[in-house]
């Protein structure tokens, strides 16, 4: 087809035509390789895994102590209200220090989601915006190239029809 269409139009056909859309060719689109894919890789999951039984486990420690604290502070001879003051310091103590491992923890989440739209999702939406841009200049090609002689060719038929309905030769 291509031989055929370069014996009847000549080269420039080719380059004027079928390339249609060069930033194709200049800057073709490559798939971002350069991305850590490592919650795929089982060794990480399992390393994964182990922090999270690690902290659970400091967790119930740490729960343990203020149970046992709780427990020592009762069973000494003060007055009562020196107990209970000290069990809710305590108690804000073990809040803040639990505050304080949250906001770390969401400071991290925090930095890996920013992490994550930065080197993921926006080179996702470069490519879409210059995938998009391509479709339209393939749209604009074909009605031009395609669509619009097709039409023309149709209405010269229909004219031709016309005419020859007109003048009755064939009836």
């Amino acid at each position: 087809m291509i031989r055929i269409l370069i014996l009847f139009f000549g080269d420039t056909f080719l380059s004027d035509y079928l390339c249609y859309n060069f930033s194709m060719i200049d800057n073709p689109v490559t798939p971002n390789t350069d991305t850590d894919h490592s919650s795929d890789n089982p060794e990480q999951r399992s390393k994964q895994r182990w922090i999270v039984i690690i902290g659970v486990l400091l967790l119930l420690l740490l729960i343990a102590g203020i149970v046992l604290s709780i427990i020592s502070l009762s069973g000494m001879p003060e007055s009562q209200t020196g107990k209970i003051r000290d069990i809710f310091i305590i108690f804000m103590a073990v809040e803040f220090l639990i505050i304080g491992v949250a906001l770390v923890v969401m400071i991290v989440q925090l930095a890996a989601l920013i992490n994550l739209l930065q080197n993921e999702i926006k080179p996702i939406l470069n490519s879409t915006n210059e995938t998009v841009s391509n479709l339209k200049g393939t749209a604009k090609f074909l009605s031009n190239n395609m669509v619009e002689p097709v039409i023309k060719m149709n209405e010269y038929l229909a004219g031709f029809k016309k005419m020859i309905d007109m003048i009755n030769i064939f009836k």
